[in-house]
């Protein structure tokens, strides 16, 4: 059986963001961001997938997002209504190039930089 490619948009640190086709499965997620990955939320069908434990294993800061700052490798991709990642269509590679093309300079010194955990209880 062929696997499944998906489009995604690849963001490296010190790097312009690029286009990529991957393998749609587990394992290629994981070798894309260089282990065990997490999911956050961007809007307009899309999704980044980063390394779950970037700031913890000491992964180069990459690009802010949000109110925090992503550390190692992540990439963007769609996200379908059951939850499955799938290809972007071109207006979202645009989007997402021109959002992250810049490449900031850290100092290391960005509280953002700091491992933090969130718990949550029911």
């Amino acid at each position: 059986m062929e696997q499944e490619l998906i489009r995604v948009l690849k963001i490296e640190p010190g790097k312009a963001p690029y286009e990529k086709e991957i393998c749609n499965d587990f394992m290629a997620c994981m070798e894309e961001v260089g282990g065990l990955f997490t999911c956050f939320g961007l809007g307009n069908g899309c999704v980044g997938v980063a390394n779950d434990e970037g700031k913890y294993n000491g992964m180069e800061p990459n690009r802010r997002c949000g109110d925090d700052i992503i550390c190692g490798p992540f990439f963007i991709c769609g996200d379908d209504y059951d939850g499955e990642f799938i290809s972007l269509t071109d207006e979202q590679v645009g989007q997402y190039t021109l959002q992250f093309k810049e490449i900031p300079q850290f100092t290391g010194q960005e509280p953002e930089l700091e491992p933090r955990l969130t718990l949550i209880t029911f």
